[in-house]
């Protein structure tokens, strides 16, 4: 089963803060930058995959993942500072990243896994080359690394003198450079309708979860988002199915973009969606109606409908079939036991719809559950960690998870 100290462990990605050698209109915290910076690479990838390019997206999921836990065992090391190390002393920059790779050696029991983090270190640190089909993937998922970094430092830019700024923003120009020939690097950097896509979503980073009462750390909705789709790559893994890539791809991104109505229609909390027995469902339809009109036409066509496939019914499991008679795709709800028997294969784009609502589940257990053993605690928080754990009874298995027990060692090793 999945270390739950591991779990904690990319919790701590809401406690680390960025920039924080500037003034800040508002928390900047690193998984924050690791959700906007993942919601980047989608749209740059989908503009490569457009032009005929293959993108080796298995590789840029585990890539955030790990780069996450980079970030958190060296968030005292600035990234210019890590930089530094790397061009002038590439031996101490090696030993360095064997380093971060031994914090998390008791943590993580998957032997493959734990072999992926090394390789992708080794990767970025220069002694290990990237794999050919891996190549255009890094380079995507660094594009946006350094977007979303720029649109931090424009954000923090109105209240900050231009002296704080001139040195920052003419390193990160230059950065941005050698990327500008991918399409969807030019479209938001020259803010196309791709950026104004992007701007809406970055709402969910101003909308704090648990809004009505006081809880530590604050998280906001889009890293939570974030949060969820490393936990749903934990969870596949730990059913031991051999995912097709489509599947694995499109549970990912499920969870990134879960919450993506609540960028025009906010957080709805969940005792007020159930006040009624039909209101959540009138939710649903509402959240759906404004998605289309408001955030659908910022939309390219060509990944339009694979992000409305994400968020409708978004934790069920589910297919896309034909209809022979009217040739006519259609979505059904499928059990886990027939998804991977019938329907583990691209063509049927298959979603573990109800992992991902674990996995959201999980997180909110830990939202919960870490402030109240802070000692910020609520009636709200200790109600939500309660009807946590009672949905899922302590024998509770949903695809191939044993969600039940992970729960309570969850709460017992926090």
């Amino acid at each position: 089963m999945i270390d739950s100290r591991l779990i904690y462990k990319i919790f701590e990605g809401f406690s680390i803060q960025r920039w924080n050698d500037l003034i800040r209109p508002f928390d900047l915290v690193e998984m924050d930058k690791a959700a906007e910076k993942m919601v980047a690479a989608y749209i740059i990838g989908k503009y490569e995959e457009m032009q005929g390019h293959q993108i080796d997206w298995e590789w840029i999921m585990y890539a955030s993942l790990f780069d996450l836990l980079r970030k958190i065992a060296l968030c005292d090391i600035k990234s210019p500072v890590q930089r530094m190390i790397r061009e002038q002393y590439p031996h101490e920059y090696i030993r360095l990243n064997e380093w971060v790779l031994e914090q998390y050696r008791e943590l993580i029991h998957d032997d493959d896994l734990f072999t992926r983090f090394t390789l992708y270190i080794g990767q970025t640190a220069g002694s290990i080359r990237f794999p050919k089909k891996s190549e255009l993937a890094a380079r995507v998922l660094r594009a946006a690394h350094k977007f979303s970094s720029l649109r931090e430092l424009e954000m923090v830019a109105p209240v900050n003198e231009e002296e704080r700024l001139t040195k920052i923003r003419k390193d990160l120009n230059e950065d941005i450079q050698p990327y500008l020939d991918l399409r969807g690097m030019q479209l938001l950097v020259t803010r196309q309708r791709p950026f104004d896509f992007i701007m809406m979503i970055e709402q969910l980073r101003f909308q704090t979860r648990w809004n009505q009462t006081p809880r530590v750390p604050h998280t906001s909705v889009l890293g939570h988002c974030f949060f969820v789709a490393c936990v749903t790559l934990l969870l596949m893994r730990e059913t031991k199915v051999p995912l097709c890539p489509k599947r694995l791809f499109n549970d990912f991104f499920s969870a990134l973009f879960h919450d993506l109505p609540e960028a025009v229609t906010r957080d709805i909390i969940s005792p007020v969606k159930q006040a009624t027995d039909e209101l959540p469902s009138v939710v649903k339809h509402i959240e759906d109606e404004i998605v289309r009109a408001e955030l659908v036409p910022l939309m390219d066509s060509y990944y339009a409908d694979e992000l409305m496939y994400f968020t409708s019914d978004e934790f069920k499991n589910r297919v896309v079939v034909r209809d022979y008679d009217t040739d006519e795709q259609l979505i059904e709800t499928v059990d886990w036991g027939t998804l991977n028997r019938q329907y583990n294969a691209d063509e049927f784009l298959p979603v573990d719809g109800r992992t991902v609502r674990m996995a959201d589940h999980i997180a909110a257990f830990i939202e919960a559950d870490s402030s109240i053993k802070y000692g910020i605690t609520s009636t709200h928080l200790r109600s939500g960690r309660e009807n946590i754990l009672r949905a899922y009874p302590a024998e509770t298995e949903i695809n191939g998870i044993e969600i039940g027990k992970l729960l309570r060692l969850l709460g017992e090793n926090s």
